[in-house]
C-alpha cells in the first residue's frame, strides 16, 4: 500500500534525506512548484498576504483566508504541502482550531511561531516581539493535541533574538512535542550554531533560505546535515514581481513594442494551456456531454 503524503514526509524526517520545498502564494504558483523538481510546496504567509491582499505580512489576513488559499493549492498539487500557520491566530484554543483547519485542508506539515499576535515577518520587520516561553510551549502542546492524524508534522518556530535563549526555548518546544524546530536567520550567524541547535533540541531543523541571509549561503551538505526541511519561501513571489514590473514598465513606456523585445520572457499560450491542464478538462467535459449530444 502506498504511503500518504504525511506518512512519506514523516518517514523522510525520521530517516532522511532532506525534503526541499519552494514557496507558493496561490494555487497557480503551487501548481508550478508541484510540476518542478522540488519535493513539496510551502505556503508562504508573506506571499499569501502580498498576493491575496496586496499588503505586507503583518497577519492582516485571517485564518479562514489563509486556509482557503491552502485549500485551493491542495486541489491542484500532488506533492506534500507545508503550511505557514503564523502564530496560530490567538490563544491555545485558537491554535487547536488552526491545526484542525489546516489538517482538514490536507497539509502534511505546518509551522507555529512564538511571536505575539498580530505578528510581523522577521525578514522584513526591524524586530520581532515574542510571547513568554510558557505561552510558546502551550501553543505547541495545543497544536500537538489538536491534530487528528499523528503523521501531521508540527514545526515550532522561535523568533527570539538571543542565541542562548533560542537554544533554551527550542529544547522546551521539542519537549512539548514539536517534530521540527525552525530558527530565524537573525538569531544565529554561522553553521556551527545550527549544529548546536540541533544537538540541544534533539530535533531536525526546518530552515528558511532567504536571499540575502547567511543561511542562504550555506552549501547543500551543510543544510542537509542539520535540516529535515529546507525551503526557498519567496522565490516564486519575487520572481513574478520582478518579471511583471519589468515588462509592464517596458510596455507602458513604449506602447506597441514587439512582445519579443520585452525584458522578461513569457510562456506561450500553448505551453500555458498544457501547464494549467486545459486539455485534460476539455476531455473530461466531453465524456459527459457527448452522450447527451448523440441522444439529441
Amino acid at each position: 500500500m502506498s504511503l500518504t503524503n504525511r506518512q512519506e514526509l514523516r518517514r523522510r524526517v525520521q530517516g532522511g534525506p532532506t525534503f526541499w520545498f519552494a514557496g507558493a502564494q496561490d494555487a497557480l504558483s503551487a501548481l508550478l512548484v508541484d510540476q518542478s523538481g522540488f519535493d513539496g510546496v510551502f505556503s508562504t504567509g508573506f506571499g499569501i498576504s502580498a498576493s491575496l491582499l496586496g499588503q505586507p505580512d503583518m497577519e492582516l489576513y485571517t485564518l479562514s483566508e489563509n486556509v482557503q488559499v491552502v485549500d485551493h493549492m491542495a486541489n491542484v498539487v500532488r506533492k506534500p504541502i507545508f503550511a505557514d500557520a503564523d502564530t496560530g491566530y490567538g490563544n491555545v484554543l485558537n491554535v487547536g482550531r488552526t491545526v484542525r483547519a489546516f489538517e482538514k485542508a490536507g497539509v502534511a506539515a505546518l509551522s507555529i511561531e512564538d511571536q505575539v499576535s498580530p505578528k510581523r515577518c522577521p525578514a522584513a520587520a526591524a524586530q520581532s516581539l515574542v510571547v513568554p516561553v510558557a505561552d510558546a510551549v502551550a501553543r505547541v502542546r495545543a497544536a500537538v493535541d489538536a491534530r487528528q492524524d499523528p503523521d501531521l508534522l508540527i514545526v515550532a518556530r522561535t523568533d527570539v533574538a538571543d542565541p542562548q535563549e533560542a537554544l533554551d526555548r527550542a529544547a522546551l518546544l521539542a519537549e512539548a512535542g514539536a517534530d521540527l524546530i525552525q530558527p530565524i536567520s537573525r538569531t544565529f550567524s554561522r553553521y556551527e550554531d545550527l549544529v548546536r541547535l540541533r544537538e540541544v533540541c534533539g530535533r531536525p531543523l526546518s530552515l528558511q533560505l532567504m536571499e540575502g541571509t547567511w543561511m542562504a549561503r550555506l552549501d547543500r551538505a551543510q543544510i542537509e546535515s542539520v535540516a529535515a526541511f529546507a525551503t526557498y519561501p519567496i522565490v516564486t513571489l519575487l520572481s513574478v514581481v520582478h518579471a511583471m514590473q519589468a515588462n509592464l514598465a517596458a510596455l507602458s513606456a513604449q506602447r506597441g513594442v514587439p512582445m519579443g523585445e520585452l525584458p522578461c520572457g513569457r510562456t506561450t499560450m500553448a505551453d500555458f494551456k498544457h501547464t494549467i491542464g486545459w486539455h485534460v478538462l476539455e476531455q473530461r467535459q466531453a465524456v459527459y456531454e457527448r452522450p447527451a449530444e448523440t441522444a439529441a
